[in-house]
């Protein structure tokens, strides 16, 4: 398998090496930013036992909250596809948008305007240093593939999503697919 270079919209897929890290074990990250000084980026695939209204009591509707990474696990991060209604937002790639406008989001998602297959919150990113990726892309930490979901990538990622990006990825990556996710229980 060859993988990408790392771009900001590309998904990073987890080495199944990757077992003892609790944060990425079997995680796909969407890159949303990826430059010189370091990368920043949200696990799609690893939903908490919360919803917004937990976290934002102005919510009323209760969208799901992902695991978005290690860093800043205190803080909320939202993605979506309505850059035409949340002002102020930075476009990743290819119809998918980073933050923005937090006031006019919580009302339009009150109004059900948004609906959370527009939107997706987050506490927390992943994040990595200058160098800190290209160094575990080298260690065969990640596989960065291409978003062909494109803005469709909120409905399409789940819990299952690392298990279909295995089979996607064929090969020996096949045989991870079924694997339990510790093998030490098998």
């Amino acid at each position: 398998m060859v993988s990408l270079k790392p771009k900001k919209g590309k998904l990073l897929v987890a080495e199944p090496s990757l077992t003892g890290d609790v944060s990425f074990n079997r995680s796909v990250v969407l890159l949303a930013e990826h430059n010189q000084e370091g990368s920043v980026g949200f696990i799609l695939n690893k939903p908490l036992d919360y919803n917004i209204c937990d976290l934002v009591t102005e919510i009323k509707i209760p969208f799901q909250v992902f695991n978005g990474g290690p860093v800043e696990q205190d803080n909320l991060y939202f993605i979506h596809k309505v850059p035409h209604l949340i002002e102020n937002s930075v476009e990743i790639s290819d119809g998918i948008f980073w933050g923005g406008d937090f006031e006019t989001t919580v009302e339009l998602i009150n109004k059900e305007i948004i609906t959370e297959q527009d939107i997706r919150f987050f506490l927390g990113y992943s994040g990595w240093g200058s160098q800190q990726l290209d160094q575990e892309l080298s260690s065969r930490s990640w596989v960065v593939v291409q978003n062909e979901y494109e803005s469709g990538i909120l409905e399409k990622s789940s819990i299952a999503f690392w298990k279909e990006k295995m089979v996607e990825l064929g090969g020996d990556y096949l045989l991870w697919s079924n694997a339990p996710e510790n093998p030490s229980l098998n």
